[in-house]
C-alpha cells in the first residue's frame, strides 16, 4: 500500500514538472463524455454539455487554450496523475478520499441529490440489490447502507440492469436519472428518499499544479459572482435546480 501511494505521489509529480516545464499554452480538460447532461459526447462525437460549456468559459477566463480529452471513468484518476490530461471535469464530487489523491479546485456546481430509480415502487432500497456506477460517491454509500452493491463501468450499463432486472434499483444522480425517469413513461420511478452526498463537484487537478487550480478557482469564482455559472445550471438542469 505504502508504494502504491509512493509511486502515485511520484506519478503526480512528475507529470506536475512536466507539465510546468513544456510552457505550453494547451491545457486538456479530461471528461467522460457519457453522463448527460454534465458531459455527453453529441451526433458529431465532440464534447458536449454543461461541463464542455462550464469548462470553455472557465478557459476563456483563465486565459488557457483548452482541448477535451475523453477517458473512462474508473481510470480518470490514475490517467491524470500519470499525465495524460490536465484537469478532470467530469461531474466529480469533492471528497476527502479523492482529496487524499489529487486536489480541488472550489466547486463549480454545488452539492445535489442522489436518488434511488427503480421499475416498482415496492422496492426496499435498504435491503435490496442497487445497481451504481464503480468508483462513485453513490457506490460507496450503498456499500455502507446494508443494501447489496452492483457496480457498473457506465451509468448506461447501471440503468440498464434495473431494466433487465440484474438490480432492484439504481443510485445515482438524480440530475442524470430526472430525464431518463421522464422519458420512461411511468415504467421508472423514484423509490427512497433523496441522499445529500459529498461537497459539490469540483475540477479535479495534480496536487503540482497549484498555479493552474489558482487560474481555474479565480475564474470560477469570477463565473458565481457575475451570475453566469447559475444561468448555465438552470440552462441545463432547469429551473429547480440547485445553484448558488
Amino acid at each position: 500500500m505504502k508504494k502504491l501511494i509512493l509511486t502515485t505521489a511520484a506519478l503526480a509529480v512528475t507529470a506536475g514538472m512536466a507539465f510546468a516545464d513544456s510552457h505550453a499554452t494547451t491545457v486538456r480538460m479530461g471528461t467522460e463524455g457519457a453522463y448527460p447532461p454534465y458531459n455527453f459526447l453529441n451526433d458529431a462525437g465532440e464534447v458536449d454539455g454543461f461541463e464542455r460549456e462550464v469548462g470553455d468559459e472557465l478557459c476563456k477566463r483563465a486565459e488557457l487554450t483548452c482541448e477535451w480529452v475523453t477517458n473512462d471513468w474508473d481510470s480518470i484518476i490514475p490517467n491524470l496523475v500519470s499525465g495524460n490530461y490536465d484537469t478532470i471535469i467530469a461531474g466529480m464530487s469533492i471528497t476527502d478520499e479523492r482529496d487524499e489523491v489529487i486536489d480541488f479546485t472550489q466547486n463549480y456546481f454545488p452539492p445535489a441529490a442522489s436518488a434511488y430509480a427503480a421499475m416498482s415502487d415496492g422496492v426496499d432500497v435498504n435491503t435490496s440489490m442497487i445497481a451504481a456506477q464503480t468508483s462513485t460517491i453513490q457506490a460507496a454509500h450503498v456499500a455502507e447502507s446494508g443494501a447489496s452493491l452492483m457496480e457498473f463501468a457506465t451509468p448506461d450499463e447501471t440503468v440498464a440492469a434495473v431494466k433487465n432486472g440484474e438490480a432492484d434499483a439504481v443510485f445515482a444522480d438524480k440530475d442524470y436519472l430526472v430525464p431518463l425517469v421522464e422519458e420512461s413513461n411511468g415504467e421508472m420511478m423514484f423509490v427512497g428518499d433523496d441522499v445529500a452526498l459529498g461537497g459539490g463537484i469540483g475540477l479535479g487537478l495534480r496536487e503540482s499544479d497549484t498555479e493552474l487550480r489558482e487560474k481555474f478557482d479565480a475564474a470560477i469564482q469570477s463565473m458565481k459572482d457575475d451570475g453566469t455559472l447559475n444561468e448555465l445550471i438552470t440552462k441545463w438542469f432547469g429551473e429547480e435546480a440547485t445553484t448558488f
